[in-house]
């Protein structure tokens, strides 16, 4: 038996704990439903597609806009919700994930779908700084929206639940000379938080992590000392180290006395979670409603 790479993990036991595709093979039939009903959403609802926040092709986003009777319900300036993809940093589309735009919408909140440059194209350093400078383009641009610039808030799924995590912490913010309470609040849901497993994995052929990377860019280990509230969440179902990682998080992220939720996800797999962030009567879109509301 080979030795020991990560934790108790040996080289096989930790490639199977990030294979997430491998663990699931129907993970297909819920990207062919994302697309589906995402198009028919982009189709049917106020959406300003492609915005480009950057030089590069992949730093674009789709924006969501309420309608009349819906902003009419706030007194205030519209709130909005950031949304990042995931995919592993190398696969998937913003345009994949308009389908969970409509439940924010419908009561009066902005929804906006980030791409970022994937892998190879971009290392995982570059795609964090692109989510902030995607971010700081919403927040300069909200007038001209009726958004409110300072009602900001983001979430992400897998690979944008780690950029998501990266984003609640507002050491960004002074490089775009904004305030750093601007993120109202965050959720990540399957969120990868801590970046040496994957990069000794057999990820690593392909997203090539450099232990740079890896330090500087772990969720994990850059735990801000003040930031917004944040909710986390991950399916019973998920694999034993994206599990683990979550409770270790949500752990240092409590020792720093921040404020973090944890929302049980029984019966969900990776893939399944994301469903539950656009699910109208699920706890987790409750309290993510519940968020972007206060």
């Amino acid at each position: 038996m080979s030795g020991k790479v990560f934790l108790e993990y040996d080289q096989v036991q930790l490639d199977h704990e990030m294979n997430l595709r491998g663990r699931w093979p129907e993970h297909q039939s819920y990207f062919d439903r994302w697309a589906a009903d995402s198009l028919h959403v982009r189709k049917t609802y106020n959406c300003h597609s492609d915005l480009a926040y950057g030089d590069t092709p992949g730093q674009k986003l789709d924006l969501f806009l309420p309608g009349g009777e819906e902003r009419a319900q706030r007194p205030a300036k519209t709130p909005l919700l950031a949304f990042i993809h995931g995919g592993y940093w190398k696969s998937l589309d913003k345009g994949d994930f308009s389908y969970l735009a409509p439940a924010y919408l419908e009561r009066g909140i902005a929804f906006a779908s980030l791409n970022y440059d994937l892998s190879p194209k971009a290392d995982i350093g570059e795609m964090v700084a692109q989510v902030h400078r995607g971010l700081a383009w919403l927040v300069r641009r909200a007038g001209e929206y009726d958004l409110d610039p300072s009602g900001l808030y983001v979430a992400g799924h897998s690979a944008g639940g780690h950029l998501a995590a990266m984003a609640v912490n507002p050491a960004w913010t002074a490089a775009y000379d904004l305030s750093p309470e601007v993120i109202k609040g965050g959720c990540s849901v399957s969120g990868v938080y801590d970046l040496a497993p994957v990069a000794l994995s057999f990820q690593q052929e392909e997203l090539q992590i450099a232990p740079r990377v890896v330090e500087s860019f772990s969720p994990l280990t850059n735990v801000p000392a003040a930031a917004a509230p944040l909710i986390c969440a991950v399916g019973s179902d998920e694999t034993a180290e994206f599990i683990r990682q979550q409770g270790v998080y949500v752990e240092a992220w409590r020792q720093k006395g921040l404020s973090c939720q944890v929302i049980d996800l029984p019966g969900d797999n990776h893939f399944s979670a994301a469903d539950r962030l656009g699910e109208r009567d699920h706890p987790l879109y409750l309290a993510l409603l519940e968020l972007t509301s206060s």
